[in-house]
């Protein structure tokens, strides 16, 4: 038997609190697809007012989150989006904008720090005298932070330049914010000022925030309303939902305070690593919560047995590749898990174990 589990998989696998299980348990329901549920709706309220958009609206994930959003900006079947090769939208959520929206992606590369160049952003929109053969462009999607990456946040003013060529073409822009308190936090900028130039933003709550289930989506009322209908037709309507709302709402006043923390530990963890012969770290690159960790040529392990050997000490890592990890930090991985997870990664490259066997 291991002697402590550290779960460094992703940031979604945190357990609720028990301040999230009490609000759950003495939630205040109702029918929300019927538009009733208490809960639900201060939920919605509350994010809608964080992220300075007109309104909200709580969906089961991330992935549905985005396919709703993309589809109220494309609702003509042959629209195209903008977004980047290495973009969760294109690798991540199933084509879904593709084989349920009709809706064709344009990619361009993304760079090492998540970002693309404005001007191939810009000459990868469609000219319309040419629509008799190309699709239409109508949306040009970011990510913040950028998962693959390494968790690197897009600064307000890359934002707000993208944004003008999305005005200037007469396009919307939509950020897949997944961890968009993550990059709030660490850049030291209002979550609202950071996605002021967006039109509609996705934010999970399952993710950095630590709450069980779910995503919201904001934009104006017309958009919501819109993405509304859309939640109804993809079967993410749910009735009780104010369960689920609760523990999102004890998340946004509890955790979003811990994020700085966790990118601290990060950090920590990231320069241990990078100081163990055969793995290297950029460490520049560890801005948020998430680490990349490259197995060098010549190691004697590769990605999947160093996951192996890790899990027999009870440390929980994603193989990303060959000779990549990826470790993701979140609100319930301490200071001693650090510690701990470093002692392990330099005996399980080293393939000593120490005298417990452990």
């Amino acid at each position: 038997m291991v002697p402590r589990m550290v779960d460094l998989r992703s940031d979604t696998v945190t357990k609720p609190t028990e301040a999230m299980r009490a609000a759950m348990a003495s939630a205040e329901v109702d029918d929300d697809v019927l538009g009733h549920d208490p809960s639900c709706f201060r939920l919605e309220t509350e994010i809608a007012k964080i992220l300075g958009k007109e309104a909200a609206l709580f969906v089961p994930s991330g992935t549905m989150a985005n396919l709703i959003s993309v589809l109220v900006h494309c609702d003509i079947r042959g629209s195209e989006v903008i977004l980047g090769d290495n973009s969760h939208i294109h690798i991540y959520e199933n084509g879904g904008i593709a084989t349920i929206g009709g809706v064709h992606p344009r990619t361009v590369k993304n760079n090492e720090d998540g970002t693309m160049d404005i001007d191939l952003i810009e000459a990868a929109i469609r000219d319309p005298k040419g629509e008799l053969v190309y699709p239409t462009t109508r949306l040009i999607c970011l990510e913040n932070t950028h998962g693959n990456s390494g968790g690197r946040c897009l600064s307000v003013e890359y934002t707000e330049r993208v944004g003008e060529v999305a005005k200037k073409h007469g396009l919307k822009l939509h950020i897949d914010g997944a961890r968009i308190f993550n990059a709030s936090v660490a850049l030291g900028v209002p979550v609202d000022r950071l996605v002021q130039a967006a039109d509609s933003v996705s934010a999970c709550v399952s993710k950095g925030l630590g709450a069980p289930v779910g995503s919201v989506i904001v934009g104006s009322t017309s958009f919501i309303t819109k993405a509304r209908r859309l939640r109804k037709t993809l079967g993410g309507g749910m009735r009780q939902v104010g369960i689920l709302c609760a523990a999102a709402l004890v998340a946004l006043q509890e955790n979003v305070g811990k994020l700085e923390s966790d990118h601290k530990k990060a950090k920590l963890l990231a320069d241990g690593l990078n100081e163990i012969k055969g793995l290297r770290v950029d460490t520049s690159s560890v801005e948020t919560n998430i680490i990349y960790v490259e197995i060098e040529e010549g190691s004697r392990t590769t990605a999947a047995n160093l996951c192996k050997d890790l899990e027999d000490y009870g440390i929980l890592l994603m193989p990303m590749g060959p000779s990549r990890l990826r470790i993701v930090f979140h609100h319930q991985i301490s200071a001693s898990d650090v510690q701990y997870a470093l002692s392990c990664f330099e005996q399980a490259v080293s393939g000593v174990r120490n005298e417990n066997g452990n």
